[in-house]
């Protein structure tokens, strides 16, 4: 013991400590923040999926305070028409709207796209928020695992379907919330379908967010620059994601909540994907929960695979069979 508060009082270990406390710090303050972004989005359109509560809410209330024709795109009404509420109030923004949509329904995607796309040309910023994590093994009624379709096929689907309106308003940007969970992922696209099962709603959750980088990478290659698209990791972030498992892990889960970003704390890697000057130009990227580059799992980044995984997807949805026009498709 005395050996080691030797050491730990010794003027070389102090001055370490001290270095790093500051290098901390200043890494902190210079945090992107969106309050701190100047950009007005007058004249533009957002749709947000799974805005009714999170970091979905978060990331629609900020766009709304920047003037975009906000679509929240929520698959309960009542709690959607309450977010509706609140960020109209908090913003003074007419011009935010509220459609339903689940991820988890091809069928509702479908019809979300089409009456978007009824009464709007134009899109300028995409951002797949909507996801899910423990739910049951179940096979939708469109032959469908619940957890792949809800995080995978459904914003795959709906990304496509927009994809004209989002060329038409080129600089537009996509973007997809991952998860750094994705490093601990693995693909199979029978997993898709549910052909193939997982051993833990854990690990289907890590491959969901894993497929939503390689999607990421895949949309990139196939759009050619014509629109960005990214994606992120919004750090470990308190909010209702933990509703589907046991209750031990949701009591583990609230145990450690002082320690987990707000929702509001936790859109900030979003937003800053979605609206900062700085990605500007930036397409087909991980970004991490402080807004910088990080660098995905390598085979996310991988071209086969991403091959693979935009063919099962591409069949699994529809895409391709109805006249539908892909994202540069090769």
């Amino acid at each position: 013991m005395d050996a080691l508060s030797s050491v730990a009082s010794h003027p070389v270990w102090f001055a370490c400590a001290l270095a790093l406390s500051t290098a901390l710090w200043v890494r902190k303050k210079r945090r992107w923040a969106p309050g701190t972004c100047p950009v007005d989005l007058s004249g533009k359109t957002a749709i947000v999926t799974g805005a009714n509560s999170g970091i979905g809410k978060y990331v629609a209330l900020d766009l709304a305070r920047r003037n975009a024709h906000t679509v929240l795109a929520c698959r309960s009404l009542e709690r959607g028409r309450a977010a509706l509420e609140e960020i109209r109030r908090a913003t003074g923004n007419p011009r935010v709207e509220l459609r339903l949509l689940d991820t988890s329904s091809m069928a509702s995607v479908r019809d979300f796209a089409q009456k978007f796309l009824e009464k709007n040309k134009r899109l300028d910023i995409l951002v797949n928020n909507a996801g899910a994590s423990g739910l049951p093994h179940t096979i939708t009624v469109e032959g469908l695992e619940l957890s792949f379709a809800t995080n995978v096929l459904g914003p795959f689907l709906l990304t496509n379907l927009l994809l004209d309106a989002l060329k038409a308003s080129a600089p537009a940007r996509i973007v997809n919330v991952s998860s750094s969970m994705h490093y601990w992922g693995s693909v199979d696209v029978r997993c898709l379908t549910g052909e193939e099962r997982m051993k833990s709603s854990s690990q289907v959750y890590n491959s969901t967010k894993l497929m939503n980088v390689i999607f990421t990478t895949e949309l990139h290659r196939r759009l050619r620059g014509t629109v960005s698209v990214n994606a992120l990791h919004p750090g470990i972030v308190k909010t209702e994601i933990m509703r589907y498992y046991s209750w031990w892990a949701r009591l583990l889960f609230n145990m450690c909540s002082f320690f987990l970003k707000t929702p509001k704390e936790g859109a900030t890697s979003t937003i800053y994907c979605a609206v900062s000057q700085q990605v500007e130009g930036i397409s087909g990227k991980y970004f991490d929960s402080d807004c910088s580059l990080a660098v995905p799992l390598p085979l996310a980044e991988d071209p086969a695979i991403g091959q693979k995984f935009w063919e099962a997807a591409e069949r699994l949805t529809g895409l391709g069979g109805g006249g539908e026009k892909l994202g540069g498709n090769k």
